[in-house]
């Protein structure tokens, strides 16, 4: 009879629209009376005005301790026991929605759409925060005939002028760049002076000449596969816009690596000297013909003295991360194929002795824990509306201000139809 009529409310609640966390003070009061616990009527509907959402929150803790408080033990447990058969009967429990962190659940109702919970602590000035102490996410789901879904995260916005000024920030950072390594090639230490350093890999493995224009190839494939998952997939711009900021910001450190440290050339074929350019329109003659060869030496580019860290191996990694980050997860193949161009890549670079051990090293760890960082931030929102984030992650704020948790995999053809295509198709 208390199973009958604890769903009896839950069907009613379901057709007005409202799960469980819609009811009513009253209908709490009546479900602790239907399970045994009417004495608690008072301390729970009356005095602390506990409706069918807090009731959901509640834990075997909050039933111990103030201000609830209640005397008993064995009341204490089946009270808690009669909570968890409660949300077990009306809720499905998920993982944690990562927008919200590791206290939210979802909650999905016969309806179609989830709701996520917050249970704990909460930053009041979250955008989804409903004023109550409690947040919630919609997430619709909407069926397919084969019984699976397709989640709608909602609509993002692509912010087309926040990309425009992400690719004016990484073509300035190239710009900067160029510049840069001009100097450190005026200042390249002298070979006769300064031999190569001890380096494990470049002692052991003898030089390939042409290993370098293939690391260059492997990052071109790269380069052309990412260019058509932005073209196809729906959030482009916002995609584009992160790797536009994370790789203009790998860079910029970049310059300061290779300024403040000058290395000795790392093998003697690169017979490499300090070059004098002259004046500074000299030396912004020649970076503009470094920033238009994109620093490839397939474009006739060679430089010298920019070693600590590689822009190659920053170059491979990130459209490496890239293509695997915004492909389906079951792309195994071409997951892969990314990968094994990478680490091929990172090889051909030490086997034509372009770079020391550990320039390709740092590129690699730098490159993938700021990709790392900057998603996770993204994804879970953790610092977005911080202090903290504005001082030392200033772009990431800016750029990141109104996406809400991570891009789902989404493509769609990026030209519509002619107009005689859609007469003739009707």
């Amino acid at each position: 009879m208390q199973l009958f009529s604890s769903s009896f409310l839950f069907c009613v609640g379901m057709v007005t629209g409202a799960g469980v966390e819609g009811w009513s003070i009253k209908e709490v009061a009546l479900w602790l009376r239907e399970q045994g616990f009417s004495e608690y009527v008072e301390v729970l509907c009356t005095k602390h005005r506990v409706d069918g959402a807090a009731l959901l929150c509640l834990t075997e803790h909050d039933l111990r301790s103030p201000p609830l408080q209640l005397p008993r033990l064995g009341d204490i447990k089946r009270l808690a026991l009669a909570l968890r058969g409660l949300q077990r009967q009306h809720t499905h429990l998920h993982t944690p929605l990562s927008d919200f962190g590791s206290n939210g659940v979802f909650l999905s109702h016969t309806s179609g759409s989830k709701r996520c919970l917050w249970n704990g602590s909460i930053d009041k000035n979250h955008p989804q925060y409903n004023g109550i102490g409690m947040a919630v996410w919609e997430e619709h789901c909407h069926g397919y005939t084969n019984g699976k879904c397709k989640k709608d995260y909602g609509y993002l916005d692509p912010e087309g002028w926040k990309t425009a000024l992400s690719s004016v920030y990484v073509m300035l950072v190239f710009g900067i760049t160029s510049f840069v390594m001009v100097l450190v090639h005026e200042r390249v230490p002298d070979m006769r002076t300064y031999p190569p350093l001890p380096d494990i890999f470049l002692d052991s493995v003898p030089r390939i000449p042409w290993a370098f224009a293939m690391a260059e190839a492997c990052a071109l494939v790269l380069c052309y596969i990412l260019l058509l998952i932005l073209l196809l997939h729906k959030h482009r711009s916002i995609l584009f816009r992160r790797f536009c900021s994370l790789t203009g910001t790998v860079f910029l450190l970049r310059c300061v690596t290779m300024f403040v440290t000058s290395l000795s050339v790392p093998g003697h074929h690169l017979q490499c000297s300090g070059k004098m350019y002259g004046d500074i329109w000299a030396k912004l003659l020649r970076a503009l013909e470094i920033w238009s060869g994109f620093g490839m030496s397939l474009t006739g580019v060679h430089t010298c003295g920019d070693y600590m860290f590689s822009g190659h191996t920053v170059v491979l990694t990130m459209l490496n991360f890239f293509v695997t980050e915004y492909t389906p997860r079951n792309w195994h193949i071409l997951h892969t194929l990314a990968w094994v161009l990478n680490l091929f890549g990172i090889f051909f670079i030490l086997a034509a002795h372009e770079h020391y051990s550990i320039d390709v090293f740092i590129a690699f760890y730098i490159t993938t824990r700021l990709f790392l960082y900057y998603h996770t931030l993204a994804n879970t929102r953790a610092y977005q509306h911080s202090r903290r984030a504005r001082i030392w992650f200033p772009m990431f704020s800016f750029f990141e201000c109104n996406i809400n948790g991570p891009i789902p995999n989404e493509y769609c053809w990026p030209f519509s139809r002619p107009a005689f295509m859609k007469t003739l198709i009707g």
